[in-house]
């Protein structure tokens, strides 16, 4: 009998709806609010009937994606969904939009005792900072910062190798992810720029921040650009540039598996 620890879980927590949609598992059945749809054993995955307020619909990017987008896709509170993998469990977390609530979701996932060891990555959509951005690129931080600090990163170059490989052909940025409270527009894109910062969002700073202080794990952040200097969110093109980043978010979750299963397995 083998003494080697499990391999730890991942949690990745995102804020929105549409992010959590589009990071859900192509083979699984119709994500449902509050709990995974589990698949019954050797058959096909379950069917959930949607709750108030939810529709089943076909898995697949288009300009309803982007419509979401534009309007949010937000349902309130938090909601999961949890597999398993050759890597060990995989938790996604919709934490609810701004970094109180992602303070809040991941800090109670964190002291439960299922993730208490997990490794954490943030993700979702970003505004990119540097000019020559375009939706659709990604970014890989190198350390989140916000007001209270800065948690530097781990695995930054095998994420950017894994992304390169998962989605062909799209930009990879790489360095500082800084948080805000609210959405930033115009000159305080340059603000930021000037600290050194490539991508702002308002979530990831709280999401690894929060989950350092819970203890010690690795730790990282991966966004998608939705709107950058030359095109900001509510400009003409906006749902074009939704849909650009909403297909490149649903096809990196072969990449943070990867990270994941790279990491060393945990001391009991």
């Amino acid at each position: 009998m083998s003494s080697q620890p499990a391999p730890a879980p991942l949690l990745i927590a995102c804020a929105l709806g549409i992010e959590q949609f589009a990071l859900r598992r192509r083979e699984r059945g119709v994500w449902r609010r509050g709990a995974p749809v589990a698949r019954a054993h050797g058959g096909p995955p379950a069917r959930a009937k949607p709750g108030v307020g939810e529709r089943e619909g076909p898995d697949e990017g288009g300009a309803e994606h982007g419509r979401a987008l534009v309007t949010g896709f937000q349902r309130p509170g938090a909601a999961r969904d949890t597999w398993s993998t050759t890597g060990g469990p995989v938790t996604v977390l919709r934490t609810g939009m701004g970094p109180a609530a992602a303070e809040r979701s991941v800090t109670r996932m964190l002291t439960g005792p299922d993730l208490n060891r997990a490794a954490v990555l943030a993700t979702g959509f970003c505004a990119g900072l540097a000019p020559g951005m375009h939706p659709g690129d990604l970014v890989v931080a190198e350390e989140t910062r916000d007001p209270r600090g800065s948690v530097p990163c781990v695995g930054t170059g095998l994420l950017v190798k894994e992304l390169g490989r998962a989605v062909p052909g799209r930009t990879v940025h790489t360095g500082p992810l800084t948080g805000s409270d609210h959405v930033v527009r115009g000159h305080e894109r340059s603000g930021l720029l000037a600290t050194g910062a490539i991508a702002v969002d308002m979530e990831s700073a709280a999401t690894l921040l929060s989950a350092v202080r819970v203890g010690e794990r690795p730790v990282a952040a991966v966004r998608v650009v939705v709107d950058a200097p030359e095109h900001e969110l509510v400009r003409i093109g906006t749902v074009r540039g939704g849909i650009s980043a909403f297909r490149v978010l649903r096809s990196v979750l072969p990449a943070f598996q990867e990270w994941h299963r790279s990491l060393p397995l945990p001391r009991r």
